[in-house]
C-alpha cells in the first residue's frame, strides 16, 4: 500500500466495488471466527453489515456514497475491535 489513498468518489467503479467485497469478507470472516468462541452478538452484527454492504456494492450509484462510506467504517471498526479485543483468559 505505497500509492496515494483516494477517496470513494475518487474511485471507479471497480475498485469501489472491490473495496466493498473486501471488507464484507472481513467482516464475514471474523464472524465465522467469533461463531467458533460463542459470541452470537458479535456474529449477528458482523453478518449483518457485511449483507447490507454486499447489498449496496451492486447499487453504488455517486448519491450512495455517504452510505458506502459509513458502512466501510463500521466495518472496519468493527473488524478492528475484534482483532484487538482481549480474549478470555488474558490478562494485560
Amino acid at each position: 500500500m505505497n500509492g496515494i489513498s483516494k477517496t470513494l468518489n475518487d474511485m471507479t467503479l471497480v475498485e469501489r466495488s472491490s473495496l466493498l467485497d473486501t471488507v464484507a469478507d472481513a467482516l464475514e470472516a471474523t464472524a465465522e471466527e467469533a461463531e467458533g468462541e460463542g459470541d452470537a452478538r458479535f456474529v449477528a452484527n458482523s453478518v449483518c453489515i457485511a449483507n447490507t454492504i454486499r447489498g449496496l456494492s451492486g447499487e453504488l450509484a455517486p448519491h450512495n456514497l455517504r452510505a458506502a462510506e459509513l458502512l466501510l467504517e463500521q466495518g472496519i471498526m468493527l473488524v478492528h475491535q475484534f482483532t484487538n479485543r482481549a480474549k478470555p483468559g488474558m490478562v494485560h
